[in-house]
C-alpha cells in the first residue's frame, strides 16, 4: 500500500454541509450589515475555517462582528444541519472498504465536527481520531492541521493521503509534504472543480466515493513527481 494514513477533510467530503454552510453564513452576515451571497461565500471562504473569514469581514468593515456572532452561526447552522444534513453519497462504503487507518482534519470547529459526523452516522467509524483547526496556530491553506493529525496518529507526512474538495485544503496538503486527491462529488461542487483542484496540486480527482478504495490501492507515488 502507498499510504500508512488517509485524512479526510470533513465538509464537502464525509458530508454534504457546503451548500448549507455558505447560504447559513450568508444569511447571517448579512443580517450583521455585511451583504454577500451563498455564492460569493462559497468563493472566498470554501475550505477556510469561520474564524479566518470572520477576520475578514471585519477588516473590509472596519469594525467588530458582534460578540455572540460565532454562537448565531452555530446556532443557525445547527438548526438547519439537524433539518437537511446528508453524508456525501456512498461514503459509509468507502471508510467500510478501506483498511489503512483513517482520521479526520478539518476547518470546523470540534462541536461542528463532532454534530455533523453525529447527525450522519458516521462518528463511530472516525472516533476518536477527530482533528480540527483549533487545535493549530494557523488553519487551512497552511500546512499546520494535516501535519498535527500525522502526528498525532503516529504516521510520515510523505505517507499520508488527503481527501479534500477545496482549493485551500488542496493547497495545505501538499505543503504538509502529502499526496491529496481532490474530490468533487458534494453538491456545492460547480463545472470544473475537478480541473480546479487538479490545478491546485491534487495528485487524482474523482466523484464518486466508491471509486476512493480502489484508487487508493492503485495509487503510485510517482505520479506526483512527474507532474
Amino acid at each position: 500500500m502507498p499510504f500508512d494514513l488517509i485524512i479526510f477533510d470533513c465538509d464537502g467530503v464525509l458530508v454534504d454541509s457546503e451548500v448549507i454552510s455558505c447560504r447559513v453564513h450568508a444569511d447571517v452576515l448579512t443580517r450583521h450589515g455585511y451583504p454577500i451571497t451563498a455564492e460569493q461565500v462559497f468563493a472566498r471562504f470554501l475550505g477556510r475555517s469561520a474564524l479566518a473569514a470572520s477576520r475578514e469581514v471585519e477588516a473590509e468593515l472596519g469594525r467588530a462582528l458582534p460578540d455572540d456572532f460565532d454562537t448565531q452561526l452555530k446556532a443557525a447552522l445547527f438548526d438547519e444541519f439537524a433539518v437537511s444534513l446528508q453524508a456525501v453519497p456512498h461514503v459509509a462504503t468507502a471508510l467500510a472498504a478501506i483498511a489503512t487507518p483513517v482520521c479526520v482534519a478539518s476547518s470546523g470547529t470540534p462541536d461542528k465536527i463532532r454534530t455533523s459526523l453525529t447527525l450522519t452516522g458516521l462518528l463511530p467509524r472516525l472516533a476518536p481520531h477527530v482533528f480540527s483547526a483549533a487545535q493549530v496556530a494557523h488553519g487551512k491553506p497552511a500546512p499546520d492541521l494535516f501535519l498535527f493529525a500525522a502526528a498525532q496518529m503516529g504516521a510520515t507526512p510523505s505517507r499520508c493521503l488527503v481527501i479534500e474538495d477545496s482549493v485551500p485544503g488542496i493547497t495545505a496538503a501538499r505543503a504538509a509534504g502529502m499526496t491529496a486527491f481532490g474530490f468533487s462529488g458534494g453538491s456545492h461542487c460547480r463545472a470544473g472543480h475537478a480541473e480546479t483542484l487538479i490545478a491546485a496540486g491534487a495528485g487524482a480527482g474523482f466523484d464518486d466515493m466508491r471509486q476512493l478504495p480502489e484508487m487508493i490501492r492503485k495509487f503510485a507515488p510517482d505520479r506526483l513527481a512527474a507532474r
